[in-house]
């Protein structure tokens, strides 16, 4: 039930008590209407301008029924009998007026009407002559009206454009040029945040973490009590769409507190001095409402780090907006009940100042989901959707590794819509893998021309992926292979990578080989490679130049490594080592790639028979799964990364 003011249902007023407000849309609607009438009632038809001598004939003809002349404009007009009219259709256009006056002429300041017109209408017979008015006409309104019209429309054009600028803002809002220095942060007080932790699914121990901030809202004397204080910040680190904005609005609703939500880009504008108006204001709004939260989403746009930045000077407007940031976080000034959150994908590049003790205290890691948080993550977005009762959300949850929550939303609305286009009264397990097959790899392009050539070299070349991922103990287990062209690339393979934090030597050996082995079984089969394997030499190369100078896996070079996790170096051009060691690394990079290539090249023609009857397959089903691949070569050598049966392909 409604509780309005007014007493009525639904907020509506009674009828004959509503109040009209007169705004300046309704002027902007009279102003319109004023010019139409104008422009519509100007009076009369439009004459045609002709010469005295030439209405001095009309005159002696006996033609003119009327004359007025307009003695301060010296401005005579015509009207022509309507018996006569026709005598001057050419003039007309052959279109007869039907309005009146009918001709206009102009004459000089010597002209005295009275006696020439007087003396013409004397030597016409008398039903020939014709009626003379002699007046001045009256200015003043259009006077007024030339003399106002443009200030008229300077007006109309200096409000409409500062209407613009104040739109969304009430007409005095931060939009406003004369509050551009005004905070643009969105307030949503604590009755109207609903959401709560029950909302986000996985990220347990973000969660734990941020937990402590609810405590620190709700309970702050229990704190205090002992001594101790309030955390001034706390910064959301992760990657793209693992929920670092949702936990914040969740953190803002356990707590039931109010949330101030402002990104980092808001801060910076062309007006020097702006951000850091913004930043003051942001946080003395923040002290009134305390105890509540800021958070500030992309704080890398204003936090970035000060010796990194490319243009960063003394008087630059994000360096003056981070450094008003730093004085409000931990300045004279106390923010006692003000606790900020921030999130950022790029946490290395960010000033060393704003992350010091005393500013954003704790550092909170929202990492990609793992298995058992994709599963409750698929539980919250699968609620809204009509499932077929067979459906098991284990199972896309492992078919789904690195993927974010956005990317698991996303999973779920596509396969939604592929049921639909497909005519299905429910969702199936289908349509989930369809959809991550789309979002993975692109639409499937089955229209595209491919040669019998290309098809074949396309079906080996994916052949040689599978024979030699499935031969490795130690290369992520396949599920899929296709030839069907998708998004930009003409075939694909799928993978069910193992979810592990530490890889050893081993196990990037197998993988490189896998990555490798599209390319090599080119080379057998068509004794020539092709540049479809661009993609894999790209991983490929990265990957080996990655063990030679960042984790120490090459014996020559050593066990050293080059990699600057820190960003100290920022953008210094010189290689951190001598040119005979990139000599060296290069050595050790071109000798591990023929290693791993020759490797490759023994297990396909080991493994021949077998591979050329893969492709074979392919060429003639286009999509093959992991059992087809059993039935070929046998179990794999690994049993630990076997494909699970329920994995499999289902009929």
């Amino acid at each position: 039930m409604n509780d309005n003011s007014n007493g009525m249902p639904g907020g509506r007023m009674p009828r004959g008590k509503r109040n009209f407000s007169f705004g300046l849309s309704w002027f902007y609607i009279i102003l319109i209407f004023g010019i139409i009438w104008m422009f519509f009632n100007q009076g009369g038809a439009n004459p045609q301008k002709i010469e005295w001598d030439d209405v001095k004939a009309q005159i002696e003809a006996g033609d003119v029924k009327e004359i007025v002349f307009v003695r301060n404009d010296f401005e005579g007009r015509v009207t022509i009998r309507p018996d006569r009219l026709e005598k001057y259709a050419d003039m007309f256009g052959g279109v007869i007026p039907k309005k009146s006056p009918h001709f206009v002429f102009l004459v000089s300041g010597s002209f005295n009407p009275e006696e020439t017109f007087g003396a013409l209408n004397e030597s016409l017979p008398a039903e020939s002559r014709f009626k003379l008015v002699i007046e001045n006409d009256n200015k003043v309104w259009s006077s007024i009206l030339e003399w106002l019209l443009f200030p008229i429309l300077l007006i109309a054009m200096w409000v409409f454009m500062f209407r613009g600028m104040n739109r969304g803002a009430g007409g005095a809002g931060p939009g406003s040029i004369f509050n551009v220095g005004k905070s643009t942060g969105k307030l949503a007080e604590k009755d109207h945040m609903k959401v709560t932790f029950k909302d986000v699914a996985g990220l347990y121990g973000a969660k734990e973490e941020v937990m402590e901030i609810v405590d620190f809202l709700k309970n702050p004397k229990k704190y205090t009590s002992l001594g101790g204080k309030i955390p001034k910040g706390a910064l959301l680190v992760g990657p793209p769409g693992t929920g670092k904005t949702l936990l914040a609005k969740a953190v803002a609703g356990e707590a039931n507190v109010p949330f101030f939500s402002i990104s980092g880009s808001d801060f910076v504008e062309m007006f020097v001095g702006v951000g850091a108006s913004r930043v003051r204001d942001l946080f003395r709004q923040a002290k009134e409402k305390a105890p509540c939260i800021v958070f500030i989403d992309e704080i890398d746009a204003v936090g970035r780090a000060r010796g990194k930045n490319v243009g960063f000077s003394s008087n630059d407007e994000r360096e003056n907006t981070l450094n008003q940031l730093l004085t409000e976080m931990d300045g004279f000034d106390s923010n006692s009940g003000v606790i900020i959150l921030a999130a950022t994908n790029r946490a290395d590049i960010l000033d060393k100042a704003l992350l010091r003790a005393g500013r954003f205290d704790r550092q909170i890691h929202v990492d990609l989901p793992d298995l058992n948080e994709r599963k409750a993550i698929f539980e919250v977005h699968i609620k809204g959707l009509k499932l077929s009762p067979d459906f098991d959300v284990e199972f896309l949850a492992r078919h789904t590794p690195g993927f974010s929550g956005a990317d698991i939303a996303n999973v779920c609305n596509e396969a939604a819509l592929t049921a639909a286009r497909r005519d299905k009264p429910e969702i199936d397990r289908q349509d989930f893998l369809d959809a991550v097959d789309r979002i993975i790899g692109g639409l499937e392009r089955k229209n595209t021309i491919i040669t019998p050539q290309e098809k074949k070299s396309i079906a080996f070349h994916e052949a040689g992926h599978a024979t030699v991922s499935w031969m490795l103990p130690y290369a992520n287990p396949l599920f899929k292979v296709t030839i069907v062209p998708r998004g930009q690339s003409l075939g694909a393979a799928w993978y069910l990578p193992e979810e592990r934090k530490l890889v050893t030597r081993e196990q990037m050996i197998d993988e490189m080989c896998s990555l490798i082995g599209g390319r090599v079984a080119e080379e057998i089969i068509n004794g020539q490679p092709s540049t479809g394997a661009l993609n894999d030499l790209e991983r490929l190369t990265k990957q080996a130049y990655a063990m030679v100078t960042y984790y120490g896996m090459s014996d020559k070079v050593g066990t050293l490594s080059f990699y600057d996790s820190t960003g100290s170096r920022g953008y210094e051009l010189s290689k951190p080592y001598s040119e005979k060691t990139a000599e060296l690394i290069d050595k050790e990079v071109k000798d591990l790639i023929q290693s791993i290539h020759d490797r490759t090249m023994k297990i396909l023609q080991d493994n021949r028979t077998g591979f050329e009857t893969l492709a074979n397959l392919l060429l003639e089903k286009e999509v093959i799964f992991s059992d087809d691949l059993e039935r070929i070569f046998g179990p794999r050598a690994n049993t630990d990364a076997v494909v699970p049966e329920e994995d499999k392909r289902h009929e």
